[in-house]
């Protein structure tokens, strides 16, 4: 691994670590205050919708000041949220934290950007899958440690998130070589390329105009929708659906499904990944792993006891496994040099706008104890995705 993208890659997962020790409990913190289900799953919509609107300006600062900078302002913006969530003695208290570190995110987009700025377009499929194995690696060791730490209080994962946050930072200042970003050849910005916002539609009517980029943005849609929607609102479901030795989930249960999770995604993008998409290519993959989903979330519509769901998880880590970095690799590769941090741009937008529309849809399901149609949601979108990624392997005659 070269030494930048080594950097980039402990920064990552040092940032996941901190984010998945919060992500098993946040929803049921929010209970501890009196949140509904459809309150509890909007803490997850209020931070993607301040993210939506503060990532095209903190990526376009980043392109004239430097990745490093802007990463070290967007840490700080987490460590403070997590603080004020730690801190939080009502439910506003925890609304506030989700604002403070949307209106400031940006780590992952800037780390998407930073790696196409040091890698070429035949190689980033496999760069980006690095994010996949920090996820992995954060969602198995996070969650482990929570399911640890909640004999302490539900705040004690969040402060030592914080602490993992502050780490993050030291890490960026010390290990993250500076400077601003490469210069492509049109003049623009280099592989960064300019920010988009989510109004500019314009832009967005230009890339979805594509067809092969349309297809692959479409489908990278479908598959954050889904995924949105079951992480905001698995740990409720569980809660409500499952037991442990007669006793409904808790952070401490919820925790260890999401590390079983992450340890084989660990496995996967961290053995088979180059090798997969050598063997297959990207539209094959995302076909598999589109499939996988569909299978995983239908099979979680009838989990009501914890074998079934150990199969179910199995099958869903393999799907997310190898949808993320395929996806975010084609769409890279399939546009221009100078378009790279746009483009990654769009998907960020994408990205929080699913994540603003499926915890709400979520939650509201799932308030209304519709537990077992609450995954279908996330079937129907794969299956959209499952669609568009079939139509693009038949218009290029892939077997």
């Amino acid at each position: 691994m070269p030494g930048p993208l080594l950097s980039i890659f402990l920064i990552v997962l040092v940032d996941v670590f901190g984010l998945t020790l919060v992500f098993p409990l946040l929803a049921i913190y929010a209970e501890r205050y009196s949140a509904t289900p459809l309150q509890a799953t909007l803490l997850v919509s209020v931070y993607a919708f301040c993210q939506l609107l503060s990532g095209p300006i903190i990526g376009s600062l980043s392109d004239r000041h430097g990745r490093k900078r802007l990463l070290f302002l967007s840490q700080v913006g987490t460590l403070i949220g997590f603080i004020v969530m730690a801190r939080a003695h009502a439910l506003w208290m925890i609304y506030l934290a989700r604002i403070i570190d949307g209106s400031t995110a940006g780590n992952l987009s800037l780390a998407q950007a930073y790696i196409a700025d040091t890698t070429k377009p035949e190689n980033r499929t496999r760069a980006f899958a690095l994010i996949g194995i920090a996820f992995g690696l954060g969602f198995f060791v996070g969650p482990v440690v929570t399911a640890s730490l909640v004999k302490y209080g539900l705040s004690a994962p969040i402060w030592l998130a914080a602490g993992m946050s502050a780490l993050s930072i030291l890490c960026t200042l010390v290990l993250l070589p500076g400077g601003p970003p490469p210069q492509a050849t049109s003049g623009e910005v280099g592989p960064g390329g300019r920010r988009v916002s989510i109004f500019a539609v314009r832009v967005y009517l230009d890339l979805f105009g594509r067809e092969r980029l349309s297809s692959v943005l479409w489908q990278f849609f479908a598959y954050v929708f889904s995924f949105s929607l079951f992480t905001s609102g698995f740990a409720l479901f569980a809660e409500r659906r499952l037991t442990f030795h007669g006793a409904p989930f808790t952070p401490r249960e919820i925790g260890y499904v999401f590390a079983y999770s992450g340890f084989l995604g660990i496995v996967l993008q961290g053995g088979l990944m180059g090798r997969l998409v050598k063997r297959f290519g990207e539209t094959q993959l995302a076909i598999a792993g589109f499939g996988a989903l569909v299978v995983a979330y239908i099979g979680l519509s009838f989990v009501h006891a914890i074998p079934l769901l150990v199969c179910v998880a199995s099958v869903a880590a393999f799907g997310n496994g190898i949808s993320r970095p395929t996806l975010t690799g084609s769409v890279s590769r399939l546009a221009r040099p100078e378009e790279q941090g746009l483009v990654l741009g769009v998907t960020q937008s994408l990205n929080s706008l699913a994540a603003i529309i499926a915890p709400a849809i979520g939650g509201l399901l799932i308030q209304q104890g519709l537990l077992s149609f609450w995954p279908l949601v996330s079937v129907a979108a794969c299956l959209l995705g499952l669609v568009s990624a079939l139509k693009m392997r038949n218009r290029r005659g892939e077997t």
